[in-house]
């Protein structure tokens, strides 16, 4: 079974290391688009770097201003949550999520874990309902980019990648695949090289010029 994509694609792509062109996180997700603007060639990309661009971390004012009702909030609540409210439409707005996770201290860095305090909206992103919560953000596909120096993916000592699928579905976005390049530190290169090819497995080349993507689901 085949997931059709929108035309254009529109992607959002999250950055989270404080490292840049030798980042092996970033360079998984740059070889992740590669490959979607070569085989589609219609893409749409939002990038939202953490590091270049960090976030405020929820506080007592952002906490107040969510739990009021959104007809009822004042201009101090709103400015409160303005940024939130970008974050959340951005997730909205795109159909593919890229993340990079590269595994700090056995978990995710603290930028990532300020974007979903930001995005981890009740009544935005998920809600309540009388069986438990639902996720409001259907119909969209994430991508993991993890990267590890010492840390197995997977692992029991992986509390990075587990915890990254579970918020996702929590918010809806039950369709994530997992890419890692992980324990580099033992295996070198050999690491970043079977991910990147692990990514260019993902896509063959395109049917058509009028259906130039399907992703398995």
């Amino acid at each position: 079974m085949s997931m059709h994509i929108p035309n254009p694609i529109r992607v959002l792509s999250v950055d989270t290391s404080p490292r840049q062109s030798d980042s092996v996180s970033r360079r998984l997700s740059e070889r992740l688009l590669d490959n979607l603007r070569a085989q589609h060639g219609n893409l749409t990309i939002t990038r939202r770097d953490l590091d270049k661009a960090p976030l405020p971390f929820v506080n007592g004012d952002w906490i107040t201003a969510n739990f009021t009702a959104p007809e009822q909030r004042s201009a101090w609540q709103q400015k409160a949550l303005a940024v939130s409210d970008r974050l959340v439409q951005e997730l909205m707005d795109n159909d593919l999520l890229l993340i990079g996770v590269p595994l700090y201290n056995f978990g995710i860095p603290a930028a990532l874990k300020a974007w979903v305090d930001m995005v981890a909206r009740a009544r935005l992103t998920f809600r309540y309902t009388d069986s438990g919560p639902e996720g409001l953000l259907k119909n969209k596909r994430a991508y993991l980019l993890i990267a590890s120096g010492g840390v197995k993916a997977g692992s029991e000592m992986d509390f990075a990648t587990q915890y990254m699928r579970h918020v996702l579905g929590f918010l809806g976005i039950t369709d994530v695949t997992v890419i890692a390049a992980d324990q580099i530190m033992q295996r070198g290169d050999a690491a970043l090289e079977q991910a990147l090819a692990e990514i260019d497995g993902l896509f063959s080349p395109p049917a058509d010029s009028d259906q130039r993507i399907a992703l398995q689901a």
